[in-house]
């Protein structure tokens, strides 16, 4: 992975945070998107860079807001002069009970886990061309097994999974799709307490949460698995088929 260039969006925290360290320790330099987190942005890039100089750049912008794709999209690639992956992180989450649901829940969940997806590597294809690149969309074990309450975000979710299954026809054979639906990785930001946490934990065969670095990991797989187009890696210690057994 030495010299490629990869875009993270969401990259400044949890998931995208780790995902960003591990992919810069394989020689990657990274481009770390935040929208609201640019402090811990800022940290980030500042640790990368200490390691490597001039090896990590930030860019700043919501992606729900259609005027910022296209800023986003030239900034992320003029901060090295290429780009060679996309990775689709940036995601917000919460619950929106039917019949509560307004017009920003759906600009802010729609927004950022599928129209900022689809707009943004709409923009970024000609530059990844260049360079045989590839887009990982992470997904969510979700979008094929909805969570109560979350009717929005699950089928943003499931929306962007027949995107990645679409463009990786339609870019094919110069950029390679492809997703990761990580399951139960980290708590929620906001408070969970024991019981519902047992109770998420018992639908998982590991009977473990999964870890940010089998996430990075599972990413970097398909950045180099140069015959993986248009798959789903679900990386949920199994609760995906636990759940549909238990029906």
């Amino acid at each position: 992975m030495e010299n490629q260039v990869t875009l993270i969006t969401g990259g400044a925290k949890r998931i995208g945070a780790h995902t960003a360290k591990y992919l810069h320790s394989f020689g990657s330099n990274i481009v770390v998107h935040c929208n609201e987190s640019r402090m811990e942005a800022e940290t980030l890039c500042s640790e990368l860079n200490q390691i490597r100089a001039k090896s990590a750049m930030l860019v700043q912008g919501d992606l729900s807001d259609m005027s910022n794709i296209e800023r986003i999209g030239q900034q992320a690639i003029d901060s090295f002069g290429r780009l060679d992956v996309l990775v689709n992180n940036a995601s917000a989450f919460y619950a929106t009970p039917f019949g509560s649901i307004t017009t920003k829940d759906w600009q802010n969940l729609v927004g950022s886990n599928m129209q900022g997806p689809l707009f943004l590597s709409q923009y970024c294809t000609q530059a990844l061309k260049q360079n045989s690149g590839v887009i990982i969309n992470m997904v969510d074990i979700h979008a094929f097994s909805p969570l109560k309450d979350h009717t929005l975000y699950c089928m943003a979710k499931a929306a962007l999974v027949t995107m990645t299954q679409s463009l990786a026809m339609e870019l094919a054979p110069e950029i390679r799709v492809n997703g990761v639906a990580p399951g139960a990785i980290l708590w929620p930001e906001m408070q969970i307490n024991e019981e519902d946490k047992q109770q998420i934990l018992s639908q998982v065969p590991a009977q473990r949460l999964g870890t940010l670095h089998e996430i990075a990991h599972t990413i970097k797989y398909l950045i180099e698995a140069s015959y993986v187009s248009g798959q789903i890696i679900a990386v949920d210690g199994g609760r995906s088929i636990s759940s549909y057994t238990k029906g």
